[in-house]
C-alpha cells in the first residue's frame, strides 16, 4: 500500500434536515427553474471589465444577503465579520428554497438588489446579465490556489457553458462524498483502514455477503443509489469527460467506456446480493436510518450526514472513508458542490461582498464557523490549516477526506445536475431497472444519453 493510501482518512458532515432539503432541491435541480425566469426588461451588464477595489472601505455600510430559510451560517458568518470589521453591518433576508429559486432574477434586476444571495444554479443569470464576473477578485484575492474542482460548477462561458469561463459564484461551505463503514462489523471481517482500490472494496463487499453481513446498505425509490453508481464512473475514466458532459459541452456524451464500466459494476453488485433485496423500496431517509441501526457494513453518502451518524451510533462506530481508485496510488475523485453564493450586478457593495466571500474562506474564526454550523469543508487553499474538530469524529474524518479529494483536484459536481429532468426522468427509473435485472449497462447508458439530448433540444 503506498504511503497516500496509509494516510489517516476520516469523514464529516452537514446539517440535518436542512442540508439534505438543500442537497434533493440540488439533486432534482429545482434551481433550473431559473432559467428562462429573467425578467424582460434588459438587466445591467455583469460587472469584470471596470476595476475594483480589494480592500474593505472604511464607510459605514450594510450588506444584504438573500439567503433560503433554515441557512444559518450566514447569521454566524455576518456577526463575526461586524466584530472584526464593526463599520460593516449585515441585513439577512429569507425565503423558502422554492421561492428563492424562482424569484432570484426578479430579485438581482430590482432596483433594490442584494449584495449577495443564494444561488443554486447558474441557469440564465449569466446570458441574461444579472450577475458579477468574479474573474478580477479571482485574480486579486489568489483563489487560483483554490481546488479547481470545487470551483468549476461555479464557472460559465459565454456560450452558456458551465465548467469553463468565468467565475460568477463561490461557496459558503462545501460538500463531499465517501463511505461510511460500520465498525462493528469491520472488525468481525478482519477489515482495517481504507481500501486501497475498488477491487480490494469488492473483496469487503464479498467478505460481508458470505458472513451474512448486508454489505452495502443503499436505496433507489428516490434515486439516493446515484451516489454509489456515480462514485464508480468517477473511478473508471477522465473525470473531465464526465464533467464536461455535465456542463454541457458540445460534443460530450454519457455513452463511455467508464459510465459503461461504473453501470456494469453497480449491476454486478446488485445481481450478487450485495444491496438490500428491496433496493428500489428504500428511499433516502430510511437509507440513513437503517445503516445507522447497523444494517449494513457501508453506505456511500455525504458528509452532511456525519454529525447525524456519530450522535445515532456513537463516537467510533463508523469511519468517513473516501472511495478508493480503480488503481492503486490514483488520484481521488469524489462528487461535492458548493453552497453556493453570487454577486448581482446591481449590488450596491460588490467589493464588500467579495471581500466577505474572501474572508470566509481565509480567515481562520470563518472556517471554524463553517464547520461548526454546517459540518460542510470550509474550502480554499487546500494547504490552509484545518478548521479544528472534535477528534475522532466523523464531522473531523470528512475534513481530512474533503482536504485529500481538494488536493487531488478530484471534486467533481453530482452528475444528478445535469440537466432539469435527467435526475427523476432517467437516472431514477433506468437504474431501478438496471438494479433489478430490467435493463442492461449498455442499455443504460444509451437511453440516459438520449434522454439529455432530447431534453437539451427542448431546452
Amino acid at each position: 500500500m503506498s504511503n497516500k493510501q496509509e494516510r489517516s482518512r476520516h469523514g464529516r458532515s452537514t446539517p440535518s434536515r436542512t442540508a439534505w432539503a438543500a442537497l434533493m432541491a440540488t439533486l432534482t435541480s429545482v434551481a433550473l427553474a431559473l432559467a428562462g425566469c429573467a425578467p424582460g426588461s434588459p438587466a445591467a451588464a455583469p460587472t469584470g471589465s471596470g476595476d475594483v477595489s480589494l480592500k474593505l472601505t472604511s464607510d459605514k455600510i450594510t450588506i444584504k444577503i438573500q439567503d433560503e430559510t433554515g441557512f444559518p451560517v450566514s447569521d454566524d458568518l455576518a456577526k463575526e465579520f461586524t466584530k472584526q470589521h464593526p463599520n460593516v453591518t449585515f441585513k439577512v433576508v429569507r425565503d423558502s428554497f422554492a421561492n428563492l429559486t424562482a424569484n432570484a432574477p426578479r430579485l438581482m434586476a430590482s432596483s433594490n438588489a442584494p449584495d449577495l444571495i443564494r444561488l443554486p444554479t447558474l441557469g440564465d443569470t449569466v446570458k441574461d446579465g444579472l450577475l458579477t464576473n468574479l474573474d478580477p477578485y479571482y485574480k486579486g484575492f489568489g483563489w487560483d490556489k483554490f481546488s479547481a474542482g470545487q470551483l468549476a460548477a461555479s464557472r460559465m462561458s459565454s456560450k452558456g457553458v458551465r465548467g469553463e469561463g468565468s467565475l460568477y459564484q463561490l461557496g459558503l461551505g462545501y460538500s463531499v462524498t465517501g463511505i461510511y463503514v460500520n465498525q462493528k462489523y469491520a472488525k468481525r471481517l478482519g477489515l482495517s483502514g481504507v481500501p486501497a482500490t475498488i477491487a480490494e472494496l469488492e473483496q469487503w463487499l464479498a467478505k460481508a455477503k458470505a458472513a451474512k453481513i448486508l454489505p452495502v446498505q443503499i436505496g433507489m425509490q428516490d434515486g439516493v443509489g446515484t451516489f454509489a453508481l456515480q462514485a464508480l464512473i468517477n473511478q473508471y475514466g477522465n473525470k473531465s469527460d464526465l464533467v464536461d458532459w455535465m456542463f454541457n459541452k458540445s460534443g460530450a456524451t454519457f455513452d463511455t467506456a467508464a459510465s459503461l464500466k461504473g453501470a456494469t459494476v453497480f449491476k454486478k453488485w446488485a445481481d450478487a446480493g450485495y444491496f438490500p433485496a428491496d433496493v428500489n423500496a428504500i428511499n433516502y431517509t430510511t437509507m440513513v436510518s437503517n445503516f445507522q441501526a447497523g444494517k449494513g457494513l457501508l453506505m456511500f453518502d455525504g458528509n452532511w450526514d456525519a454529525a447525524g451518524t456519530d450522535k445515532a451510533m456513537g463516537q467510533g462506530a463508523a469511519t468517513f472513508v473516501p472511495v478508493p481508485p480503480a488503481a492503486a496510488g490514483g488520484k481521488y475523485v469524489a462528487m461535492g458542490a458548493a453552497n453556493s453564493f453570487s454577486i448581482p450586478a446591481k449590488a450596491k457593495h460588490a467589493d464588500a461582498a467579495a471581500f466577505f466571500l474572501n474572508w470566509i474562506h481565509t480567515n481562520a474564526k470563518a472556517r471554524q464557523i463553517v464547520v461548526d454550523v454546517t459540518g460542510a469543508s470550509p474550502g480554499g487553499d487546500p494547504a490552509q490549516q484545518l478548521p479544528t474538530a472534535k477528534a475522532g469524529s466523523l464531522i473531523d474524518q470528512a475534513l481530512k477526506v474533503s482536504a485529500e479529494v481538494g488536493a487531488d483536484n478530484g471534486f467533481v459536481d453530482f452528475m444528478a445536475n445535469t440537466t432539469s429532468g435527467i435526475y427523476a426522468g432517467a437516472f431514477q427509473p433506468y437504474e431501478q431497472r438496471l438494479l433489478t435485472r430490467r435493463m442492461e449497462p449498455k442499455a443504460f447508458t444509451g437511453a440516459i444519453q438520449q434522454y439529455y439530448e432530447k431534453e437539451l433540444a427542448g431546452s
